[in-house]
Order: structure tokens, then sequence, then C-alpha cells
């Protein structure tokens, strides 16, 4: 069975895409826009095609109406600012950076020229982690949000379930807790309780709250007296949960895990881990053009 990176692969050569990578003065990144170009998963564009910053302050003012165009170019001096709003120009389809730059800053970035996907979304982020058993998921938040309240977690499920879709061909959703359906109690399980409340209206299934072996394994599920046990999209309630998670992920059952994509913006954009090497970034590269 062709695998979610494979499928990435051919549509981001399929699509033809083009990626804005700030950070080409980075020998990873330079490595790897070499071989993005080579592999045609997408035309690599730089700051050094950057208009006028001057031209680019409308874009900041679409998504921040009540700054001032002064402090708006001021903004776009930032490479990573100009960098995003040449995305949202239209002069390329995504950003992908982070190599040498921290989430914060990307983030930041995306969120003055980008803005956000829409009503309601929030910026969060998933890996896509790649299991050696053949085993597919999507894991979020694992880089973003601390201590997500309900209407942030039901953003970034909806967000990771829409992710789900495109990259696993189906998204079969898990509200992770502690606490599997009316099981237990506490000020967590109902955070998870809500926001599952408000993603009834997914076409997909979901489940949750629910406790991760239940929305793993359909034995335990059932034992546990809830539908379950092949959930494909996971989502954790806390920056804690999903950041140990995924490294556990790693450590313990040699998951790849590539990402971090961030998500509820209006383009793709891809938040590198600085440690990435030049197969993450190309692998990461991939599933951006998929997702634009």
């Amino acid at each position: 069975m062709i695998s979610a990176l494979d499928r990435a692969f051919e549509t981001a050569r399929a699509r033809q895409g083009r990626i804005l990578a700030p950070e080409i003065d980075d020998p990873r990144m330079a490595d790897a826009a070499r071989r993005i170009e080579a592999e045609g998963l997408a035309e690599i564009i730089t700051l050094k095609a950057a208009r006028p910053a001057e031209e680019y302050v409308e874009h900041i003012l679409a998504v921040r109406p009540t700054t001032r165009p002064a402090i708006a170019a001021r903004l776009l001096a930032k490479p990573m600012v100009r960098a995003a709003a040449m995305v949202a120009a239209g002069e390329a389809d995504a950003l992908i950076a982070g190599a040498a730059t921290p989430t914060r800053r990307v983030i930041e970035a995306a969120a003055l020229s980008i803005g956000p996907a829409g009503e309601g979304a929030v910026p969060s982020s998933f890996f896509l982690m790649i299991f050696p058993d053949g085993r597919e998921f999507i894991f979020a938040d694992c880089a973003v949000n601390l201590a997500p309240d309900a209407a942030t977690l039901a953003a970034i499920g909806r967000a990771a379930c829409e992710a789900g879709a495109l990259l696993l061909g189906t998204a079969r959703t898990a509200l992770l807790s502690f606490s599997t359906g009316a099981s237990g109690a506490g000020p967590t399980v109902e955070v998870v309780r809500e926001a599952a409340a408000l993603l009834s209206d997914l076409d997909s299934p979901l489940n949750g709250p629910i406790q991760a072996d239940a929305a793993l394994n359909p034995v335990i599920a059932a034992a546990k007296g809830v539908s379950g046990g092949a959930s494909n999209v996971l989502i954790f309630p806390s920056l804690d949960a999903g950041n140990i998670a995924y490294k556990l992920a790693q450590e313990l059952a040699g998951a790849q895990a590539v990402g971090p994509f961030l998500q509820g913006f209006r383009r793709p954009v891809c938040d590198l881990s600085r440690g990435a090497g030049v197969d993450d970034i190309v692998a990461a590269a991939a599933v951006t053009m998929a997702l634009a």
C-alpha cells in the first residue's frame, strides 16, 4: 500500500507549486532546495525575488487593518515577515522556514501577513508520524498551544482532521484524555468533552474524551463501552502531552516525525525543527505542497 509520504511526493510533483524559502543561506536549506527542484517537487523562491517592501504593505493591512502603513513597512524589513507577505501576494504557494528561526517568529510572520484560514481558526501544529510497521498518524498540537481551552482544542482538531483527510485519505479523530467517555472527571476532561461537542458537526468519525489505548485498540475500546480503536488523528489535550508523545514515539518506536506543519493560516506554512536535516526538509516540502 502506498504511504502518505509517497502520496505527498506524487501530489507535489503533479502540482508543480512554488515554495518560499527565506533561509536559503542555511547550508541544509540550500542542499534541500537543490534536491526539491531536482526531484520536481516545487520551484524554490527566495527573498531575492522580493519587490520593494512598500508593495507588500497592503497584505499586512488586509490582516490587521488598524496597523499604520508606516509601521507595516517597518515590519516588512524583517525577512520572515517579508517572506510571508510574498506568499500572501501569491508569489509562492507555501512558506517553509524554521531551520534557523524560532517557531514564535515563523508564527508571528504568518499571522501578520498571511492571516487566519477563517473564522475561529487558531495557529497550531501537527506532525505526520510514520511508524516502522507502516501505521501513519497525525499528532496535534505538538509545538504551539500550551494549554488550549475548549474552543482552541476544537480548532486544532478541526484543522488536523482536514490534514488527515488530505494526507491519510480518511480521518478518524480522537480527542485524547486520561478518561474515556463519562468514566472520569476533572478540569482537563471537561475541556476535552466540550471540545468534542464543538466538533459534533464533523463528517468523519470522532471520539472523545478517550484514552489513548481505547483510541488505538478496538478490543480495549469495546471493553470500555465506546466505539474506537482505529483513530489516526490524535489530538492531545496540552502541549506537554503532544510534545512528549511524539518524542517518545520517535525514541521508543523509531517513528519518523515529519513536520511540524502550522495550521490555521490561509496558506500552508511549515515550521521546520531547528535540528532538521536535508532529508527532513525535502519530506516536509513534499507534504507542504500536498497541503497547498
